[in-house]
């Protein structure tokens, strides 16, 4: 099978993808609007189940509901991806605990020097990480976390310059 090439769609409208999913998500399968994040690789959609029912722990809440709902899930993610040619993946939360099932993980090819991959081999060798690749997106996600309003100012920054750029055309 050939590998899955990137997303050959340049801008996706998070307005369209909104609507089409609220359309597409049957009512009563998620306490609130789903919450909906992509990027070029996939598109991951995460309900908030609410508190659990009937003697059940969220854990068990969750597998309920991804056994219930398994087979219109699938359908909506496949008439999701022909439409906007992305992976489609499914979470939810319930209380605190969160679940994401089969999402993308998609590898991002790096040129490091040699201090770079010390760092790396320190953290595999402090049992952070067993690879270099896990101790790389260890590190992503650590400055996700401690620089997470500075990623999101970053991010509405490009949103305004692609606006600007979308009214000269």
């Amino acid at each position: 099978m050939a590998p899955k090439l990137r997303n050959p769609i340049p801008d996706l409208d998070p307005t369209t993808l909104t609507e089409w999913f609220d359309d597409a998500i049957p009512t009563g399968w998620f306490h609130g609007s789903a919450t909906i994040r992509y990027d070029a690789d996939e598109i991951l959609i995460t309900g908030d189940l609410g508190p659990p029912g009937a003697g059940l722990n969220h854990e068990q809440q969750i597998v309920a509901y991804r056994e219930a709902t398994r087979e219109q899930r699938m359908a909506i993610a496949d008439e999701a991806e022909e439409n906007f040619r992305r992976t489609v993946s499914w979470g939810v939360t319930c209380g605190e605990t969160e679940m994401r099932f089969t999402t993308v993980n998609a590898p991002a090819m790096t040129r490091l020097r040699l201090e770079e991959r010390q760092v790396l081999d320190t953290l595999i060798d402090g049992g952070i990480a067993r690879s270099r690749s896990e101790a790389l997106a260890w590190c992503v996600r650590l400055v996700g976390e401690h620089e997470g309003d500075w990623i999101t100012e970053l991010r509405e920054a490009i949103a305004r310059v692609d606006e600007v750029r979308n009214q000269r055309t």
